[in-house]
């Protein structure tokens, strides 16, 4: 399975809107794929929640989701030049290595002018500093306002970007999984 996590707490945000086409494209794959939207999860306290075991209760249940996840495709609004807070509160939350090591992930951007381009390169640091698979075929929508209108995505560009990622995305985490078989085949070879 893959989550597609909705990169803000803003209820009613364009993240989440843009989070459901994902879906569906992956969908259209006959890939299965859930929404993690950060809006419905319990990430307001902020002092010292990180180390605080009641609230890692009631977050554990989205961490396994992403613990579990064949790989992950990361919908990144820019909030003042970065990633939104509550993206990098929810990710503190995951433990290493299981989270990262060798995850594959998959970025979009959304924004005004750069279409999240710096939120997105600031999270790629993020996983690469912690080992996972960032696949390169980014997708960035510039002035995301113009782009989704009364719910739905517009711009037919858009779309096929979109589109070509959820593909491409699925290809690069078979192709992961493939070679990882490889290896531990030749491993259990070696053994013998």
């Amino acid at each position: 399975m893959i989550e597609i996590i909705s990169g803000t707490d803003r209820p009613g945000s364009r993240s989440r809107q843009l989070a459901t086409f994902i879906h569906s494209f992956f969908q259209e794959l006959n890939r299965p794929a859930g929404i993690l939207d950060l809006a419905t999860l319990p990430l307001q306290y902020l002092h010292g929640a990180g180390y605080d075991q009641t609230q890692l209760k009631d977050l554990s249940h989205a961490v396994e989701r992403v613990n579990r996840a064949q790989g992950l495709v990361l919908v990144i609004p820019e909030y003042n030049g970065s990633f939104p807070g509550a993206l990098k509160h929810f990710i503190d939350y995951w433990k290493f290595p299981d989270t990262f090591e060798g995850r594959p992930v998959a970025f979009v951007g959304l924004g005004g002018r750069f279409g999240g381009l710096r939120a997105v390169e600031q999270m790629q640091q993020v996983f690469s500093y912690r080992n996972g698979y960032l696949f390169p075929q980014r997708v960035f929508l510039m002035n995301v306002q113009n782009l989704i209108k009364d719910g739905q995505l517009v711009d037919s560009t858009m779309i096929e970007l979109l589109k070509t990622q959820a593909r491409d995305f699925s290809k690069f985490i078979r192709a992961l999984e493939s070679e990882a078989l490889d290896a531990n085949s030749r491993l259990s070879a070696k053994k013998v």
